[in-house]
């Protein structure tokens, strides 16, 4: 399967990652080691997960996700062949967003250990720490980097003045820059990324994993009103989804899914992997039919006239 280069960072990666937020919530350790074994058979090879995955869950405390995919890389020996993605910063119990130098050297060992890996590929910082100045937060990162421990830094959730500021601390002062960018967007919701980060993010030429590729499962087609919002652990958070321009959006998947004989939410997809400032949506499963979705979704191409019925659509 054709891969990508991710930005400045040497990873490269087919442009579709699996999202591991339903490992330990929606997949148990079982099916999550099924999607896990085709996601790799389908030829797909990046994982995002995060060590506060999945703190939401009742009864869960965060580092679940992280500990069945260590498991399933043990117990199979893959780990050269997967893209590593985690993140750090977000509330693990100490009740507020951390960026800060003391948490993260606590927080890379922890998740280290449930990975059961001596190196993370790809380590995001999840949320902005305003309390945390930049030059901290990198300077954390560095003393990471050159222990190996982690081989490249990306951020997730930074608006423009943000990611633009902190490329400038690193400049400044000569640490290692964010070379990876996970902001959310999909068809629906494109307003945050379109527009000066967007064109920042191309300017610099940095990766840009996009995450809620799928509007969280509006645009795979099976919300289509109120009566739908049942269907799924996460049909809560679609009500909002459900207006004209949803309904608008929904259309158009059905009118060029139609055309290639393909499922919406691959065609959804499809439209993130052609957008130019792009390197890969993060889409997840709960299911090996589901990862071979996913798979076909990176391999859909999209006519320029398909793209401009979504575009029209999206507006």
């Amino acid at each position: 399967m054709q891969k990508r280069k991710l930005g400045r960072t040497g990873l490269d990666i087919v442009p579709l990652v699996l999202g591991g937020n339903v490992f330990g919530w929606t997949a148990d350790e079982k099916t999550s080691f099924e999607i896990l074994d085709r996601f790799l058979a389908a030829g797909l090879n990046a994982i995002d997960t995060a060590d506060a995955y999945s703190t939401w869950v009742p009864g869960n405390s965060g580092g679940e996700s992280e500990t069945i995919i260590g498991k399933w890389m043990k117990s199979r020996g893959n780990r050269d062949s997967v893209v590593l993605i985690t993140k750090v910063g977000s509330d693990m119990g100490q009740g507020k967003k951390d960026l800060s130098a003391a948490y993260i050297e606590k927080a890379i060992e922890a998740s280290l250990r449930r990975l059961q890996t001596d190196a993370i590929d790809l380590y995001f910082s999840h949320w902005p720490d305003p309390t945390v100045p930049y030059e901290e937060t990198l300077g954390a990162y560095e003393k990471l980097l050159k222990k190996g421990k982690i081989r490249h830094i990306g951020a997730s959730n930074l608006d423009a003045a943000q990611l633009s500021d902190a490329l400038n601390v690193a400049r400044e002062k000569g640490l290692p820059p964010y070379e990876v960018l996970q902001p959310e967007y999909n068809l629906y919701d494109r307003s945050s990324y379109d527009g000066p980060l967007r064109d920042l993010c191309m300017g610099e030429g940095l990766g840009v994993i996009t995450y809620f590729s799928l509007a969280k499962g509006f645009l795979s087609g099976k919300y289509r009103s109120e009566a739908d919002l049942g269907k799924s652990a996460r049909g809560g958070g679609i009500k909002h989804y459900l207006d004209a321009r949803g309904m608008r959006i929904l259309a158009a998947l059905d009118a060029v899914s139609a055309r290639h004989s393909a499922r919406q939410a691959e065609v959804a997809l499809a439209w993130v992997i052609a957008r130019q400032g792009v390197t890969a949506p993060i889409a997840s499963a709960t299911s090996v039919e589901q990862v071979d979705s996913l798979a076909k979704a990176a391999s859909l191409a999209l006519s320029p006239e398909d793209i401009a019925e979504l575009d029209r659509a999206s507006a």
